[in-house]
């Protein structure tokens, strides 16, 4: 099937990536511009693996604070060279990233970092919950195991719902943000401070409070 330059522009304007990615995707999907993009996208996420390991030196620091100086939040985002860094793409990134962090208060970047204690007392918790639940003891493992990725989806943030796309997790959001800029990208530490934390006080919906200000 013959494809078009209208075809092929459509497609870059819609995924940002190259003309001859564009027009070989275009190709293989037979024109279908659903398909070509889901093909660029697994294709990028492909690119964006191998790249994962590439050194990344450079970057920015970025603050967020919720309005009214209730929330704040220090972020560091890496990637390869100072030109990316520079980049409104990869600065509007580390922006989402900031606010992900106020709003969800993620206490790890990855579920690698979350000390083994912790794991084992959350694991011990679920199992007493699964038997209480009358589950039958040979299956209570493996429920426990799967609950487990709940319990990392709350603490951890590569592992949490993207605020702006609860569909898409925020390690896929690196991933494409590395396959689109076509560098290593990463999230390397973050604080959070809200305030009067840790001391009693009146409970507050800072989600929905962090998503009004995404809308605006």
């Amino acid at each position: 099937m013959a494809i078009t330059a209208a075809q092929v522009k459509e497609l870059r304007e819609k995924t940002g990536a190259g003309m001859m990615d564009c027009k070989k995707v275009l190709q293989e999907a037979g024109g279908d511009m659903e398909k070509a993009m889901e093909l660029l996208r697994e294709k990028g996420l492909a690119k964006a693996e191998k790249k994962a390991d590439r050194v990344a030196a450079e970057g920015m620091v970025e603050s967020y604070i919720h309005a009214g100086g209730r929330i704040g939040v220090l972020v560091e985002v890496n990637c390869e060279t100072d030109f990316v860094a520079k980049t409104d793409d990869f600065r509007e990134f580390v922006r989402d990233v900031a606010m992900q962090i106020a709003a969800m208060n993620p206490r790890y970047i990855r579920r690698e970092e979350v000390p083994e204690e912790e794991v084992n007392k959350e694991r011990e918790i679920l199992k007493t919950q699964a038997l209480q639940e009358g589950k039958p003891e040979h299956i209570v493992d493996k429920m426990v195991e799967g609950r487990l990725g709940k319990f990392y989806e709350r603490i951890c943030l590569l592992e949490q719902p993207f605020i702006k796309d609860g569909d898409k997790k925020v390690d896929e959001l690196v991933k494409e943000k590395i396959a689109k800029i076509g560098e290593n990208i990463s999230i390397r530490r973050f604080a959070r401070f809200e305030l009067g934390e840790g001391l009693e006080k009146r409970e507050d919906d800072f989600v929905s409070e962090v998503m009004s200000q995404v809308k605006k």
